[in-house]
């Protein structure tokens, strides 16, 4: 299940951004130009933190290095859901092979 919802999120993420009409950077500035919009920008990082915090914790805890957990902490600074979707679904393939 988690595979479908990264590789579906990943795949429209991809294709909002070769069809954008601005960079990244434009985006992200113009949600912040408004209260309301930019409420909902700080919510976001605020959880993408979060997952952090958790990705991190849980890398550490299975006995992985900080650098081993520094690519989905990329991935979830630029594009947040991707790296926390990401760890899930590669720790679930571990699971299953380490079984």
């Amino acid at each position: 299940m988690a595979l479908a919802v990264l590789l579906g999120f990943a795949l429209y993420t991809g294709w909002t951004m070769l069809n954008a009409q601005q960079s990244l950077i434009a985006f992200g500035l113009e949600l912040m130009s408004r209260p309301d919009t930019a409420q909902v920008v700080i919510d976001l990082y605020l959880m993408a933190g979060l997952g952090c915090i958790w990705m991190a914790t849980d890398h550490r805890a299975r006995g992985g290095s900080w650098m081993g957990v520094l690519p989905y902490l990329l991935l979830t600074a630029v594009f947040v859901s991707v790296g926390p979707l990401l760890y899930i679904v590669v720790r679930g393939f571990s699971r299953r092979y380490a079984a």
